[in-house]
């Protein structure tokens, strides 16, 4: 084991935590949620990155991906595992996957993510990541990496209960925070950005789509 793989260990009473809410509420907001190092190095990333290498993000999957900019604006790129940061990162979700599927028995496959930029103006309207038997999507993270950011700078993501109109809960993009919530079960929205808002969104996907969907106790 190296060094840094023993750095990014999840403890198991975390995991308990994430599990334990996933099972009662469908979601869970996690604050400091790597260690600093990690999350600063990520960070260091994202911004060299965006700088030359992000896409303007599209609607749908594969061949019937499209852009349209009055849904969202923000721009992409997926996580290969290509540089020693990114696989620490890769890693660290590894485990949390197998911890769940040891408690809940939720079936989570594998996991993919990309780097997501929205710059000054950007957004991305209500939406679900999945919807019931459409999607191998089961479960959707999201991890913030902005260290300045501050009430004036938007970019929050709302997440809502089923069609209600009022947020569930709202989400500051604060550095080293992030939120679990289950695809298909929660739409949400991420606010007009004031500034550089930088994050990586995931998913942990089953291996098919014939497979039970996990629900919440509530």
């Amino acid at each position: 084991m190296t060094k840094m793989t023993e750095n990014t260990a999840l403890e198991e009473q975390l995991i308990d935590d994430i599990a334990e809410a996933l099972a009662t509420r469908g979601f869970i907001h996690l604050q400091h949620l790597f260690p600093q190092w990690l999350a600063l190095q990520l960070m260091h990333e994202v911004k060299r990155l965006a700088a030359f290498e992000f896409k303007p993000a599209g609607i749908g999957r594969n061949n019937s991906q499209q852009l349209n900019s009055q849904v969202r604006t923000d721009s992409t790129l997926w996580l290969s595992g290509n540089s020693v940061i990114q696989q620490a990162y890769l890693d660290w979700m590894e485990q949390l996957r197998m911890g769940l599927n040891r408690r809940l028995f939720m079936g989570l496959f594998d996991f993919e993510c990309h780097f997501s930029h929205y710059s000054s103006g950007d957004f991305y309207q209500r939406h679900l990541d999945a919807f019931k038997g459409k999607s191998n999507r089961i479960l959707s993270s999201v991890f913030y990496l902005n260290p300045h950011w501050s009430e004036n700078d938007g970019g929050e993501l709302l997440l809502y209960a089923d069609e209600q109109v009022s947020p569930l809960l709202i989400v500051p993009p604060r550095f080293n925070s992030g939120i679990l919530f289950l695809s298909d079960v929660f739409p949400h929205e991420v606010l007009v950005s004031r500034c550089d808002r930088f994050s990586i969104a995931g998913w942990f996907r089953v291996n098919s789509q014939s497979t039970e969907p996990f629900e919440p106790s509530q």
